[in-house]
């Protein structure tokens, strides 16, 4: 504010200066530089804004930082612990399953071996006298043959079951952690890479799409293309911003007020402005937006 005003004064004096010395102090000249002082004004008051929006949103993002490294270095220490746990069910497991073979060998060698059946002996049937030929005799019945039956078997001894295998319970797959992701792009987003933050927060969406910070992700999109000044683009990806609910709908629309008036179409711009302070007139943004709305009445 305080460098601004001295631009402001130091450009009038360098253009009283100018005039006088040409001596040729009209008032189209000075109609002129009037109005070149007021564009440069209303120049420096967007840049001021757009910078105190953005350094509000970054300090806003630290504590959720904070927050999400905390939650981070908890789930690694849960699943340290769950690794631990695996390991000592792992031993367990191999233990079991040596005792297991141990037993088995000990019911081995202590089964009976199973009898063998003798062999069956064959018995010889009597032969039948032939009857005389002058005469037909009854024929007596054969005795009959007596049946041979093996001598009774022990029955074998039925085979040991066999335990069931101890199987180790196997970790369950971890999970993405959208939080970690999200504070991942943003990080990106701060150390300037631009580019590759864009990605990051565009693979957020499209895995998260329902997640409470969707809409943060998509603001940030935007800011990333308005700090790359493709402003048309920054434009659209503002407006995408209230397809994922209205937490960052009022620093989108101060947002997209300033990527109008970088387009050179300000009444689209104090439209934007206007929304804010009608709709969200308690909210940071609205003080903003107010402010761009006095600074571009003055300048028109």
């Amino acid at each position: 504010m305080l460098r601004s005003a001295r631009m402001s004064r130091a450009l009038r004096a360098l253009a009283a200066v100018a005039i006088l010395a040409s001596g040729c102090a009209s008032r189209g000249a000075v109609g002129q530089l009037e109005s070149d002082v007021g564009k440069l004004r209303a120049e420096l008051a967007e840049m001021r804004v757009a910078q105190e929006v953005t350094a509000r949103d970054l300090a806003r993002a630290t504590p959720q930082l904070q927050a999400l490294d905390a939650r981070t270095s908890r789930a690694e220490s849960g699943v340290t612990a769950l690794a631990d746990e695996v390991a000592s069910l792992n031993k367990r497991a191999d233990a079991a399953n040596t005792t297991l073979g141990e037993t088995r060998a000990r019911v081995d060698a202590l089964a009976p071996p199973a009898a063998t059946p003798p062999p069956a002996t064959a018995v010889e049937r009597p032969r039948v006298p032939p009857a005389p030929a002058p005469t037909v005799p009854t024929v007596p019945p054969a005795p009959s043959t007596p049946s041979t039956t093996p001598p009774s078997l022990a029955p074998p001894m039925p085979p040991v079951a066999p335990a069931p295998s101890v199987v180790p319970p196997r970790p369950a797959p971890r999970a993405g952690n959208p939080e970690t992701e999200y504070a991942t792009a943003l990080a990106t987003f701060r150390s300037r890479e631009h580019g590759q933050a864009v990605l990051d927060f565009i693979d957020f969406i499209a895995k998260y799409p329902k997640h409470p910070l969707t809409g943060n992700a998509q603001y940030w999109i935007g800011e990333a293309y308005w700090v790359q000044r493709d402003y048309r683009q920054a434009l659209l990806e503002f407006e995408k911003v209230f397809e994922h609910g209205q937490a960052k709908a009022p620093d989108a629309l101060v947002k997209i007020g300033l990527c109008y008036v970088r387009l050179r179409d300000l009444p689209r711009a104090q439209q934007a402005w206007q929304r804010v302070v009608s709709k969200y007139p308690k909210s940071e943004a609205a003080t903003m937006a107010q402010s761009l709305l006095v600074t571009h009445a003055v300048r028109r």
